[in-house]
């Protein structure tokens, strides 16, 4: 008898493992570009475009706090 392969984790484990995996790096991804944005409009003295900015982090993390 040849040896048998032992499964421990179901394949579609893998698949919510890299949606999960992606889904991070995707919203890292957003916040350092908003982070850097946000930087940009206070150089800049854009005070418009620095309030707009902020107030879409915030947003991003209060969802993030109520998940």
């Amino acid at each position: 008898m040849g040896k048998q392969k032992l499964n421990l984790v179901h394949p579609s484990t893998f698949s919510l493992l890299a949606e999960m995996i992606l889904d991070e790096a995707i919203r890292k991804y957003r916040l350092d570009t908003l982070y850097k944005h946000i930087d940009e409009a206070l150089e800049a003295g854009d005070e418009a475009k620095f309030k707009e900015l902020s107030s879409e982090l915030k947003k991003m993390l209060d969802e993030e706090v109520n998940e």
